[in-house]
């Protein structure tokens, strides 16, 4: 079972630099010393691991806000049935948008990774099914916006079709991809990365500056982090 970490009121954040991120995925054997002869071996492996790294990061995810020629990359790995998911939709995301994402300095991407509970599967499957219509963005902010509670029923089926329709989504074609589940090997493959990147909670954000280098935030933090950040990844 997951432990739905930042749901039970952490109120220090934990921002975890680049070393401790490629760490955590290359392990500790591509901080070994080598010899001469080892040397180009282990570079590339380390490339490749760099990349796996990248890929857990960015892949299974929703189609980009913002500009695709942004120079810094923003991932939250979220649930929509999570109150402090809702907090950061409401309180810090529309500054990062306005300062950042309009202005063509930062790109986000929305993973699932959904702790809570089935309704939060079908969210999940929903925001993208109306991707398919253009509309992953305009969902993603609707279902933040009739939020009320973990497993209290909003994100009920029923709910989900009213909220494609109020967005005037082809109801035929929603309803078709929410029966089929379709894109629920995208949400199990979204899990799956948030998993072996050793995601205990939600949210939580990876931010990756043009040299690829990454920084971790973990939780629903001020609108002040994220800034600072992204001041000292512009400059570098």
């Amino acid at each position: 079972m997951k432990i739905h970490l930042p749901s039970l009121g952490i109120g220090v954040g934990v921002v975890i630099s680049a070393v401790v991120i490629l760490m955590l995925v290359y392990g500790q054997g591509s901080l070994m010393r080598t010899s001469p002869t080892e040397t180009s071996t282990t570079q590339s492996e380390q490339t490749t691991s760099q990349k796996v790294g990248l890929d857990l990061i960015t892949g299974n995810a929703s189609p980009v806000l913002g500009s695709e020629n942004a120079p810094i990359t923003m991932v939250e790995f979220g649930d929509y049935q999570c109150y402090y998911c809702n907090n950061f939709f409401h309180n810090t995301e529309s500054d990062i948008v306005k300062n950042y994402i309009d202005m063509g300095k930062v790109k986000m991407y929305f993973k699932d990774f959904t702790i809570i509970g089935q309704d939060s599967v079908s969210a999940a499957n929903a925001a993208h099914c109306a991707q398919e219509q253009g509309k992953f963005w305009e969902y993603h902010d609707i279902l933040y916006t009739n939020w009320s509670g973990e497993n209290t029923g909003w994100a009920s089926t029923t709910n989900l079709l009213q909220f494609a329709k109020q967005l005037g989504l082809n109801q035929d074609k929603f309803n078709q991809c929410m029966t089929l589940s379709k894109y629920l090997p995208t949400v199990r493959g979204s899990v799956s990365d948030a998993n072996n990147l050793g995601l205990t909670g939600t949210p939580d954000f990876f931010i990756i500056g043009q040299d690829n280098s990454v920084t971790k935030v973990v939780g629903a933090q001020p609108y002040a982090v994220f800034d600072e950040i992204f001041k000292s990844k512009l400059q570098s």
